[in-house]
């Protein structure tokens, strides 16, 4: 069977394999077997770690280490190196549309799905000089740069947007877009995009995107959707208005391609203190001003918040906090150890 062409990377033009290949050509064996098996770049697509390598070399993890670092110094010197130039420049150039910092997965997919080619990439990367990383830490994911100024711009935006948000903030995608630009006044116009800034904000591991595309901390059940009541809030608050139970579990089904037993979601709302039962399973949002209690507690409230009123308005008032008939906040009011009913014909509480 003839030998099959070797494949161009899907983004770039170039065929990393074959540019790899003669770097890794023009060193020491040992050097080279050690380069393969650190970055997946032989038979074995898996990396290996400095361990693994020393105890299949009989020599210490410091020692790979030692060997990694001073291969990658002599191939920089190597006229494969030199030669390799017109493909670094074409990485330099993908770096820079994507924003000119990128988190690595989304640089490695956006340029192959091909996990192989990928480690070559990985390799190209790593070795050429334009290329500068952040490593991963509790701020930020790992990513790639090519201008520093820029990075940093963009690190310093991602900590300034975080701290201007609550635990309890959701903000539409175009508007937390428009709000990151805020914080990158001086920035170049090419990088003022939509899909620009979503890649930048994928780097913070503080804000993150909800089911929804909401944005918020990462770390708030708003966004870091765990079970059935994090999805149940995410789905009342989507309809925008109160609903049963039953109309919950559906509609959780319905957005998110998850099963939600009737019994289990409403055991979720009766536990969560996000929700405020409002009538029969009718089950509402604390946030949209609704207050806990049963019909009679609302009455008070009610009482307590605008002095006497007449029975229409009391019910009046009440139906816009509980889904119940009005004869229920009539017969509510009939009870005298709560309520007294003046001359004027107007409702106090008694005390």
């Amino acid at each position: 069977m003839a030998p099959t062409a070797e494949k161009t990377a899907d983004k770039t033009g170039f065929k990393p394999k074959a540019i790899v290949r003669k770097l890794l050509a023009t060193l020491p064996e040992r050097s080279r077997m050690v380069l393969e098996a650190r970055f997946g770049l032989g038979s074995n697509p898996e990396r290996v770690t400095l361990e693994s390598i020393g105890k299949r070399y009989g020599i210490t993890r410091e020692r790979v280490r030692q060997i990694e670092n001073h291969a990658l110094t002599q191939l920089k010197k190597s006229p494969a190196f030199t030669e390799a130039d017109a493909a670094f420049k074409e990485l330099e150039r993908i770096v820079d549309s994507l924003g000119g910092i990128v988190c690595e997965d989304d640089l490695l997919n956006f340029i192959t799905k091909d996990k192989v080619m990928q480690n070559h990439i990985y390799f190209l990367l790593v070795l050429g000089d334009p290329f500068k990383y952040r490593k991963e830490d509790d701020e930020v994911q790992r990513c790639w740069y090519v201008d520093p100024k820029l990075a940093s711009q963009v690190e310093n935006a991602l900590k300034n947007l975080y701290e201007g948000l609550s635990d309890e903030d959701l903000i539409p995608e175009g508007e937390m877009i428009d709000r990151f630009l805020k914080e990158l006044q001086n920035i170049n116009d090419k990088h003022r995009n939509g899909e620009v800034v979503k890649r930048w904000l994928s780097i913070s591991k503080k804000v993150g995107k909800n089911p929804l595309g909401e944005w918020g901390h990462a770390s708030s059940p708003n966004v870091k959707t765990k079970g059935i009541r994090d999805y149940a809030y995410l789905a009342v608050k989507k309809h925008g208005s109160p609903l049963h139970f039953k109309e919950v579990a559906a509609l959780i089904e319905k957005m998110f391609h998850r099963a939600a037993h009737v019994a289990t979601t409403h055991n979720e709302l009766i536990k969560d203190d996000r929700f405020v039962l409002v009538g029969r399973g009718m089950y509402a949002l604390k946030e949209w001003g609704y207050a806990q209690g049963v019909v009679r507690d609302v009455i008070r409230n009610v009482l307590r918040e605008n002095g006497p009123l007449t029975k229409d308005q009391i019910v009046e008032k009440v139906l816009k906090e509980r889904h119940v008939k009005p004869g229920t906040v009539v017969v509510n009011l009939q009870n005298q150890k709560y309520f007294k009913r003046g001359k004027d014909g107007k409702f106090v509480l008694v005390k």
